[in-house]
């Protein structure tokens, strides 16, 4: 009968959640043998023996060696096999293209970073977006079309009403009506787009800092400030996307900043973004300034003073804690979250010192009392976030055994 395969209970049903279980094992414990993945599954030795079996002949676990240090004769021992499927991210700044691409266990395997200097584009964006993917594929030693799904990260978000880029301004060459159109042309895998804030929140949550926490606020802090909303396990984009584009706030003790997406600016980005970091020590009497643009500065006067007991630097972090609870209150108090990461260079510099400088002021501006803490995942966190989201759904696709 049509549709029979799919029906919940019925036996194909539940062979593929049993082997999507046990796939899910393999990646979180690494290799197993068929015993263990009985024991953790609840399955008999039988019944998870036909299952690697199974598995195996689909080409999603293979055998990699066996078990030894125990008493008894060694035990044959099963992973997912890391070449059943490749997923790419992309990393998407006015200066650079960030890509890499990673194998079905999560593990990166080619990447390349694509300078993209100027602010008009010297080639199309379509070009720029194939040159980096492609540049990654190969250093994986693999071919485009051995990529399952590309996730795109950019500043601002796609309109999903127009499909236009809004909020980023400042992103030459992404803002054409036709683009989406035109890469999905000139790409043969699926392609999702995401906000790069978001995708440090996926990353958050699945490796780092949020990890078991449905209910969180990302506030990032680099070349841009901005916030991702995570509500109940779920981002929350909004009507257009825009949801967590924070920069483009009002807040206390900066003028109206009118026409924002004009400005690419708003009162919190002038108040608390990097480039407010150098202002301020100069204004504290500051005047060993490194050199460099405004997130690097940012981050090497924080990680300075950091480090320092007192005088202008420990002044210097306290007004910033200021700066940004400032605005971080207007958003718990909408939001009321059980947890707030601070993440960005801009930010993580600063560490505990500037965290704890932080909780303590907004306990004083907001009822609602979040914790904080600094984000784990710091190296390359949009990136990574995007491989994450493209993997998440490859790995429903290509693990799903029941079709």
């Amino acid at each position: 009968m049509a549709g029979t395969a799919g029906t919940p209970g019925t036996p194909r049903v539940l062979r593929a959640m049993n082997d999507r279980a046990a796939l899910d094992l393999l990646l979180e414990h690494g290799p197993l043998s068929r015993t263990r993945i009985g024991k953790l599954t609840g399955l008999s030795k039988p019944t998870a023996s036909q299952l690697l079996a199974r598995l195996e002949a689909a080409g999603l676990v293979r055998a990699t060696g066996t078990s030894e240090g125990r008493p008894g004769p060694n035990a044959q021992l099963y992973a997912v096999n890391p070449g059943a499927a490749h997923a790419a991210g992309l990393d998407v700044t006015p200066h650079r293209i960030r890509a890499a691409v990673a194998d079905v266990t999560g593990r990166t395997v080619g990447e390349y970073e694509l300078p993209t200097p100027g602010r008009r584009p010297a080639r199309p964006v379509v070009q720029q977006v194939t040159e980096a993917l492609d540049g990654a594929v190969k250093a994986a030693g693999l071919t485009r079309s051995d990529v399952h799904r590309l996730v795109i990260g950019t500043p601002g978000a796609f309109d999903p009403g127009t499909g236009r880029l809004r909020y980023a301004s400042h992103l030459p060459g992404w803002h054409s009506p036709s683009l989406l159109d035109e890469l999905a042309a000139a790409l043969p895998m699926p392609v999702e787009y995401e906000n790069d804030v978001n995708l440090v929140a996926i990353a958050e949550q699945r490796l780092g800092a949020a990890r078991g926490h449905a209910d969180f606020v990302l506030l990032w802090n680099q070349e841009g400030m901005g916030a991702a909303l995570v509500l109940g396990g779920r981002l929350h984009r909004g009507w257009t996307g825009g949801a967590g584009e924070v920069g483009f706030l009002p807040v206390p003790g900066t003028p109206l900043v009118r026409q924002v997406t004009k400005a690419n600016s708003g009162g919190y980005q002038e108040l608390a973004g990097s480039q407010a970091v150098p202002r301020l020590a100069r204004e504290l009497g500051i005047t060993d300034l490194p050199a460099g643009p405004y997130p690097d500065v940012a981050a090497a006067l924080l990680a300075r003073a950091a480090d320092h007991a007192g005088g202008p630097h420990r002044e210097l972090l306290r007004t910033y804690a200021t700066r940004l609870a400032t605005g971080l209150a207007s958003l718990v108090s909408v939001l009321d979250p059980e947890l707030v990461v601070l993440s960005g260079s801009a930010l993580t510099a600063g560490g505990e010192v500037l965290r704890a400088l932080v909780q303590a002021e907004l306990e004083e501006l907001a009822a609602a009392r979040p914790r904080l803490v600094v984000g784990d995942v710091t190296e390359h966190p949009v990136l990574r976030g995007a491989l994450e989201s493209a993997l998440a759904t490859t790995r429903d696709e290509v693990f799903d055994t029941s079709r």
